[in-house]
């Protein structure tokens, strides 16, 4: 069955309700070869997967790089999202002036092997300039040709309304799944408002909504949930204990965890458009019919009852991953 459609914004594309998330391909979460991340973008490609998500500081571009390599290799029209405005070295910090997000977008377009992207983020919202400031910039790019919407990530409802009073935005990315549910304080619904779309990122917690969940201890010294707390001792055998009676009502229901999983994002409305990550084609097939799954009143009284909001233990970044992360409630 093929995907369904949902738009990326008010005056935005229509793209595959489910997109795809490619940090993976950058190593954040182990070790990867570019040989497999072809292939999963192969998977995404023959699934009708057409949404695809990445950064420039995903790899230090090795993300943009493979998916550029692809897209000369095959010549697959997809949607392309990428971002801008984080450095990591020689030390992390937020920059969100004009020549930074210029030179990052030229750097991103040339390895994309684009002329323009379809959508562009402020990966961190910059403290110290206004976001009105921001968005002007942004507006420069669009008339430029280089991109043709812009983006926001992990930012509050009121700094979603500074920005789209200048300029529409067309999409707002920040962390939301069954372990993280922040959104719903304000953000999912003042993007319905305005007629923003909203990205889910991690919406299968990072790896716990899989048909088995992430083990810690085999994690790689440069995996970067290993300094999260959700995933350190005692916080991890108690989120495990909570997501395996999930898991345990997924299997009798013959639904695949990760598949379940996203497929309540989903249902939250119709203007969510997860972006699950994965590595791995074989993982990316698991959670391919999120789309077919419809829950009865009961299926979302009982998931509500076995994974309630706030059941995860432990915050879902370390204090360092936190920077330029807005909290609003």
């Amino acid at each position: 069955m093929p995907l369904p459609k949902r738009q990326l914004g008010a005056d935005g594309p229509m793209v595959s309700a489910i997109g795809l998330g490619c940090m993976s391909f950058a190593g954040f979460f182990g070790a990867t070869e570019d040989e497999t991340s072809m292939d999963c973008l192969a998977a995404a490609d023959a699934a009708g997967i057409d949404f695809w998500d990445t950064s420039n500081i995903y790899g230090l571009g090795r993300s943009e790089n493979v998916i550029g390599s692809y897209l000369r290799q095959t010549g697959a029209k997809v949607t392309l999202a990428t971002k801008g405005g984080i450095i990591v070295r020689p030390e992390r910090r937020i920059d969100n002036t004009e020549d930074h997000l210029r030179a990052e977008l030229e750097g991103s377009l040339q390895k994309l092997g684009r002329d323009k992207v379809e959508l562009y983020y402020i990966h961190r919202r910059d403290p110290r300039i206004a976001i009105e400031e921001v968005v002007e910039t942004l507006m420069k790019f669009k008339a430029e040709g280089m991109i043709d919407a812009y983006g926001l990530s992990e930012v509050c409802p009121a700094t979603l309304r500074r920005a789209h009073a200048v300029a529409p935005c067309a999409a707002v990315q920040n962390e939301y799944s069954l372990w993280t549910r922040l959104p719903e304080l304000g953000l999912i619904e003042t993007c319905a408002e305005l007629g923003t779309a909203f990205i889910p990122f991690s919406p299968l917690a990072r790896g716990m909504f899989g048909e088995t969940s992430v083990d810690p201890a085999q994690m790689g010294k440069h995996d970067w949930r290993a300094v999260s707390p959700r995933f350190m001792e005692p916080n991890y055998a108690y989120n495990l204990e909570k997501i395996d009676g999930f898991r345990a009502f997924c299997r009798a229901k013959g639904w695949t965890t990760s598949a379940a999983a996203l497929a309540w994002v989903l249902d939250k409305g119709d203007h969510l458009i997860p972006i699950p990550g994965t590595r791995r084609a074989a993982h990316l097939n698991e959670w391919l019919g999120a789309a077919e799954i419809s829950f009865s009143q009961e299926d979302r009284a009982e998931i509500a009852r076995l994974l309630p909001a706030g059941f995860a233990a432990g915050d879902r970044y370390s204090d360092s991953q936190m920077m330029g992360v807005e909290r609003y409630c």
